[in-house]
């Protein structure tokens, strides 16, 4: 992926800065868990596939981050002109390895508050507010013998999703509760960060370049990645086939980057925003159908049954016999009828 951006920088200098194809190459680790796991849902999947992918997706970007927070040291220090050890990487370093220390004793505080509380509203009430107070502590920075040290917040709220998730024994039944309520938050990001999208930028050839590259190198380099990987720790055939197929949609984590890459400055900022937006776009376009398509292949996604293809016809049936329809809507059931029936048993050859 790097190595694909820095030949842009080398053919368009002028469009493609060294820092900017740095922190794309970074950012291009990042995926979509959010896509990939609606997917699974949905179809109900379950198999040797969809067993590796749900923790890959999560590992993913918890690697992503921890390359991004190096990668951005290294890019700020050639922008600064700073070229000493300890900005490039001593830094990066500190600072993922705070990250996860701040958010693993979070999610430990909140597990113990959690138990303080017996009402489902009070404990949900607790854990939006401690999620605020994480990103708020995440925002610090200070210094210590000259060297500075500060968090990466999506790092920091990874780590106290994951700790609270995996100690806490109602973990699950406040994540659902959480759900209800992240859908509008989950839009209004979405929103904000595609309305910063310039359309005019796409009219430029270089840039259209430069997101082609993008995209199709991330794609080369998340299939082949996956495919050496399940080579060398001989998985399953069907895993290693369509394993990196799974892993293409990239949405919040990589938006998430992109803000941190603001501090670039205008140009190097602007550029990446822009890159990624339009890919995110692409990817969140076509990544959940190829991760659809890649699951039934795989034969984690089995057809539905008759039953579930008959829910309908059968309430019409009701309805027929208990006479709670108009003769002409008693006409229209029994079309709707015979074209679900055929429906379902085509469906189940």
């Amino acid at each position: 992926m790097d190595l694909a951006l820095l030949g842009l920088h080398l053919l368009m200098p002028e469009m493609m800065s060294v820092e900017a194809a740095i922190v794309l190459g970074a950012i291009a680790t990042a995926t979509a868990p959010a896509a990939t796991l609606m997917v699974v849902r949905q179809y109900k999947a379950k198999g040797k596939l969809t067993d590796i992918l749900l923790p890959v997706v999560a590992l993913d970007d918890a690697v992503g981050l921890a390359v991004f927070a190096v990668s951005f040291g290294i890019a700020t220090s050639i922008v600064t002109g700073k070229t000493n050890l300890t900005g490039i990487l001593v830094e990066p370093l500190i600072e993922i390895a705070a990250s996860l220390i701040l958010g693993a004793v979070l999610g430990w505080v909140l597990t113990l508050l959690e138990r303080t509380f017996f009402s489902n509203s009070n404990r949900l009430s607790l854990t939006i507010a401690f999620v605020v107070l994480t990103v708020a502590l995440s925002m610090l920075s200070f210094e210590i013998g000259g060297v500075k040290i500060s968090f990466s917040t999506l790092l920091v709220c990874m780590m106290l999703g994951t700790v609270f998730c995996n100690i806490c024994p109602l973990a699950h039944d406040l994540m659902e509760r959480a759900d209800k309520w992240t859908a509008p938050l989950f839009a209004l990001f979405f929103v904000l960060s595609g309305a910063e999208l310039e359309l005019d930028v796409l009219l430029n050839v270089s840039v259209l370049a430069i997101g082609a590259t993008y995209i199709l190198a991330r794609s080369c380099g998340k299939y082949i990645g996956a495919y050496l990987s399940c080579a060398a720790t001989k998985s399953d055939p069907v895993v290693k086939k369509y394993l990196g197929i799974t892993l293409l949609p990239q949405a919040g984590v990589a938006l998430g980057m992109c803000v941190t890459a603001a501090k670039l400055g205008t140009g190097d900022g602007m550029l990446i925003k822009n890159i990624i937006l339009f890919s995110v776009l692409i990817y969140e376009l076509v990544g959940p159908l190829l991760t659809k398509w890649a699951l039934t292949k795989s034969g984690d996604i089995q057809p539905s049954a008759v039953d579930v293809h008959s829910r309908r016809m059968n309430k019409f049936n009701e309805a027929v016999e208990k006479k709670k329809i108009t003769p002409a809507g008693l006409k229209r059931a029994r079309r709707i009828i015979e074209r679900r029936r055929r429906h379902a048993e085509k469906n189940a050859r």
